[in-house]
C-alpha cells in the first residue's frame, strides 16, 4: 500500500490527542525520520509520549484498538517501554516510546551541559530532542528541554568525542583494529562482524565531532553525511562499501582497507589541529 506524508502525519496527530487526554503524559513528540527527511516506504512513525507514570495497559490498548492495528506487539521491554503495531487503515508501522522526563533530562544534561562522550552515538538524543514537532506540551516542559538543546556544538563536547573514539579505531592496545586482527586470525567471521560494526561507529563519531554535527544514528548515515558534513576524508563511502565487502568475504585484505579508512580520519583531524597521535586526553 503506497503511503504519503498526509497519512503520517494525520495518524501522528490523531494518535497525540489521544495519548495527550491521559493524566500521566507529559507531552508527546514526533521525531525520527518524518522529522530528518530520510523517509521511504519502509518508514515507520516514531512517537515519544513522556510520563510521569505508568499507564495501564489496557489504557494504551484503548488507543490502539481506537485505529485499528493489522498486527501488534505491546510492552515491548527490549530497549525502552513501548508499544509497537501497524496501522489497520494505512499499513503505517507504529513505534510509541514511553519515555521518563527526568531520564531524558539526564540523557540531554549529560552531553550538553557535562560534555561527557560514548564510545559511539554520543550525541543522538540530543539530535532527537532538538528536531523533534512538539505535539503535546501540557506545562510547555518539553519546549524549555528543546531550548536547552538549541545551543552551538561545544568544543569540551567535541574534543572529549574525538578522545573517547579515535584512540579505539586503531590507537589503543584493545582497540577495534587489533580486535578484527585477532578474529581474522582465529577465522572467526562473527567476532569480525561484530567489530567492524563497533568501529564504524566510533569512525562516524569522530567524523560527525570534527564537523560539530549531531549523530542522527544508524539509517542513511552516508547520505546524511554528504547533505550535513563539509569536513569529509576523500572517498570516504568507497572505502566503507570496499570494508563492508571484505568483512562479508573474509577476505584478507580487510585490515589494509581498514587502514586506508582510518588513515582518512587522521588525516581530517590533522586539518582540524588535532594530532591524531595523541588524541588520547585531547
Amino acid at each position: 500500500m503506497e503511503k504519503n506524508q498526509s497519512q503520517y502525519a494525520e495518524l501522528a496527530e490523531f494518535l497525540a490527542d489521544k495519548y495527550s487526554k491521559l493524566k500521566q503524559v507529559e507531552a508527546i513528540a514526533l521525531g525520527g525520520s518524518q522529522m530528518t527527511g530520510a523517509t521511504d516506504r519502509l518508514s515507520d512513525i516514531d512517537l515519544y509520549v513522556f510520563v510521569n507514570g505508568e499507564i495501564p495497559l489496557p489504557e494504551r490498548e484503548k488507543i490502539v484498538a481506537s485505529r485499528g492495528a493489522s498486527h501488534s506487539n505491546m510492552n515491548l521491554s527490549f530497549w525502552d517501554v513501548g508499544d509497537a503495531w501497524f496501522d489497520q487503515k494505512t499499513g503505517i508501522e507504529l513505534d510509541v516510546m514511553f519515555w521518563q522526563p527526568n531520564w531524558i533530562e539526564e540523557q540531554i544534561d549529560r552531553v550538553v551541559i557535562r560534555n561527557e562522550a560514548s564510545v559511539g552515538y554520543t550525541t543522538c538524543f540530543w539530535h532527537t530532542i532538538r528536531n523533534a514537532k512538539i505535539l503535546f506540551d501540557r506545562d510547555s516542559w518539553f519546549a524549555r528541554l528543546q531550548q536547552k538543546c538549541n545551543i552551538p556544538y561545544p568544543d569540551n563536547l567535541r574534543n572529549a568525542i574525538i578522545a573517547k573514539n579515535h584512540p579505539v579505531l586503531r590507537q589503543a592496545i584493545p582497540a577495534y583494529y587489533v580486535q578484527i586482527k585477532k578474529a581474522i586470525e582465529r577465522n572467526d567471521l562473527i567476532s569480525i562482524n561484530h567489530r567492524v560494526a563497533g568501529l564504524l561507529a566510533s569512525y562516524f563519531e569522530v567524523i560527525f565531532a570534527v564537523n560539530r554535527v549531531l549523530n542522527p544514528g544508524e539509517k542513511k548515515i552516508l547520505s546524511f553525511i554528504e547533505k550535513h558534513c563539509e569536513k569529509v576524508p576523500p572517498h570516504m563511502a568507497k572505502q566503507i562499501e570496499r570494508v563492508l565487502q571484505k568483512t562479508a568475504r573474509m577476505e584478507e585484505q580487510l585490515l589494509p582497507e581498514i587502514d586506508n579508512l582510518i588513515d582518512g580520519a587522521d588525516d581530517l583531524l590533522r586539518k582540524d589541529g588535532i594530532d591524531p597521535e595523541g588524541t588520547v586526553g585531547v
